[in-house]
């Protein structure tokens, strides 16, 4: 199938040929759908935090900070062109539609008006403000990635994307006065922000009194997948070489899998909100690490305690724990097993990386929700599942679905190591079978992408998970530009 040019290629982007037949075998078999079993729903997979249990566990995550060196990673790489859809329409084909009659009718009221006017001829027309707004001409916002985008107006000077992250940082991953940041960005963007962060980072540590400490990572390109014809051969460039394409966010799990930290926030670029209503985030984010921090702490009691002698209670205890607490049922066959056999299951399952997902009301919002899934080895446990995963055509795999009260808002905090200190490897966690195939085109030929596990959803299948809910005001991504004209963005 290949030859030595290809070979070569292969060798080069740094990826297994054993990857790449794998690859042309999934996209021969498809991957098979989730099993959903039901939809977690209040009382049943999604727990609801009191006014009292909010406050203490902010209080615990409070009293711990400063000994467990949280880290925030942003995935950051996305371009912005998607925004700006309407815009784009209306620069190349003179389509108007509804959103761009707002954008101009509204211009004054973005953060970034008062650059846009530094660089605009006078007396320019709309599309001539259209064509400097987006292209280099101007300001270049359909080229640039989100987190270089200014989002929200101050009197004190307008802030990107990245900069709310900053001060998102300075007040829950503040560890001893250090605030770690990781960010993943595209190669061609890195030195747009190392030069925006080189201008601002001194006057953000002068007003929150603290050190920035900020990383950054590129998409590595041996986790492009190889793109196919509709007959599942090679698809091949003009030039006759292989086109490997980047595979979603699921590759962001090799950066995340060499993240150093003991809890780690992930949270997208564009989710970010005005100061004046970050309060209700910080201290949902400082909650969810308490609930983190607890069940990790129970977590290593437990494996603790199976190291001193594994008694019938215990396990009884343990099954109660998972079932009612992890949310992790059991297989049939389970009860089959020896002592022995059930005291190595619960070695396994108690030595998994850890996740406190943020889930808010399902208000109509595309993306992911929560739902107890049918897993390989027999039993059920909590999943993030994309409707791309699930068989709409069985009507009660629908009906499930639909049955979703809430949604998935990439609001999570993770727990990277085990009760040793040592990093888990990441990459032994993920469930394979979870990717995706989508039907894209390249010079007029179409073709057939590949895209890994999802990076909250099969890239973390098999990590121990617990579903909060959190307030809708938590959740305010930007997708389109007229997004920022909305309330919570002024």
């Amino acid at each position: 199938m290949f030859t030595q040019n290809d070979l070569n290629q292969i060798e080069a982007l740094g990826i297994d040929l054993a990857t790449v037949n794998q690859q042309i075998q999934d996209f021969k078999d498809g991957f098979p759908f989730m099993q959903l079993q039901k939809a977690a729903t209040p009382d049943n997979g999604v727990t609801q935090l009191s006014e009292e249990a909010l406050a203490e566990y902010i209080s615990l995550y409070e009293s711990k900070v400063q000994s467990i060196t949280p880290l925030k990673f942003v995935p950051a790489s996305g371009a912005a062109s998607r925004m700006f859809k309407s815009l784009f329409g209306f620069l190349e084909e003179g389509k108007s539609d509804k959103s761009t009659v707002q954008f101009f009718e509204r211009l004054s009221e973005f953060a970034f008006y008062d650059d846009l006017v530094k660089v605009l001829p006078e007396n320019a027309d709309e599309k001539t403000i259209a064509d400097y707004y987006l292209t280099s001409k101007g300001l270049e916002y359909g080229t640039l990635p989100k987190g270089l985008l200014k989002f929200h107006k101050y009197e004190t000077g307008n802030r990107t994307a990245i900069e709310e992250h900053l001060v998102e940082g300075a007040n829950y991953a503040n560890a001893d006065g250090i605030v770690k940041l990781h960010f993943t960005v595209s190669p061609e963007h890195l030195s747009r922000f190392t030069a925006l962060l080189e201008a601002v980072v001194p006057s953000y540590e002068a007003t929150y009194g603290v050190k920035y400490d900020i990383s950054f990572s590129e998409q590595r390109k041996s986790t492009d997948t190889i793109a196919v014809n509709l007959d599942n051969t090679p698809f091949r460039e003009k030039d006759g070489s292989l086109l490997f394409r980047p595979a979603g966010h699921g590759a962001l799990l090799a950066n995340l899998n060499d993240i150093d930290a003991n809890i780690v926030f992930i949270k997208n670029i564009d989710n970010v909100v005005p100061d004046r209503i970050k309060a209700t985030t910080y201290d949902y984010k400082k909650a969810l690490a308490g609930v983190l921090l607890k069940y990790q702490d129970k977590i290593f009691d437990y494996q603790y305690q199976l190291t001193q002698g594994a008694s019938l209670p215990l396990i009884l205890e343990l099954t109660e724990f998972f079932e009612k607490e992890l949310c992790v049922l059991q297989p049939t066959s389970f009860t089959d097993l020896s002592h022995n056999e059930k005291v190595a299951y619960f070695i396994e399952k108690l030595n998994r990386p850890l996740r406190v997902c943020g889930v808010v009301k399902n208000t109509g919002e595309p993306g992911g929700g929560p739902f107890w899934c049918k897993n390989s080895d027999g039993s059920t446990s909590l999943q993030i599942v994309e409707s791309a995963q699930v068989d709409l055509d069985n009507e009660d795999q629908k009906a499930i679905f639909n049955n979703s009260t809430h949604f998935n808002p990439v609001d999570l905090i993770c727990a990277l190591k085990n009760s040793k200190g040592e990093k888990f490897n990441l990459l032994k966690f993920r469930d394979p079978k979870t990717g995706f195939v989508t039907q894209k085109s390249k010079d007029g030929k179409d073709l057939k992408a590949q895209e890994l596990p999802g990076l909250w959803n099969g890239a973390m299948s098999d990590w121990n998970t617990i579903f909060v809910e959190v307030p809708l005001i938590t959740f305010n991504p930007v997708k389109t530009v007229n997004d920022l004209l909305r309330d919570e963005h002024q």
